[in-house]
């Protein structure tokens, strides 16, 4: 109470929430935002035993994002994600495929989550857009990862791969990955 018998205000801040959206291939920094250079990366580095940056997005000014989106409690209620690196027509570019966060400097690295790729895609490797799951109970799950910090301005959301079984030539790579915007 103040000397006038009124309450003070609280000056707590409230948390703004997060809103879902997805990451693909075309939301890159500038050397990773086609389908085409992706599919260059992933291909050069097809016979490399460690994993390889092949896609990085800068977060912009006053905002923060993580990985994932939703709570695995609520099944329908968390973003699903689906990739694809493949020779169209011919078959897929299988292997380890690593989310990490970096800050700006790329001192403080954290491999968020690691996937097979075989679990991410259909069968069918026509084309991308035959890869992509249409079934939401074959779709990979990908909950907001609040175990780890949140990625600010100028840091950096990267996908790493590396190649477990080869395809011919990688022609296309296709991905879609959900995060939470702050």
């Amino acid at each position: 109470m103040t000397m006038f018998g009124q309450r003070r205000q609280s000056r707590r801040r409230v948390a703004r929430p997060g809103y879902e959206r997805y990451l693909t291939v075309t939301d890159g920094d500038s050397a990773y935002d086609t389908s085409g250079e992706v599919a260059a990366i992933v291909q050069a580095n097809t016979a490399v035993t460690t994993p390889s940056l092949i896609w990085r997005y800068t977060v912009p000014a006053q905002q923060a994002l993580r990985w994932g989106f939703g709570s695995p409690n609520q099944q329908r209620n968390q973003g699903f994600m689906h990739a694809a690196f493949g020779d169209a027509g011919t078959g897929f570019e299988e292997g380890l495929l690593q989310l990490r966060i970096s800050n700006a400097r790329q001192t403080t690295v954290f491999i968020v989550a690691e996937f097979y790729t075989s679990s991410l895609h259909t069968v069918t490797a026509t084309n991308a857009s035959t890869a992509r799951p249409t079934d939401i109970n074959a779709k990979q799950p990908l909950p907001e990862q609040i175990r780890y910090p949140k990625v600010r301005e100028d840091s950096f959301l990267e996908l790493w791969f590396v190649t477990r079984e080869a395809t011919t030539t990688v022609d296309f790579a296709d991905f879609s990955i959900p995060v939470t915007v702050y």
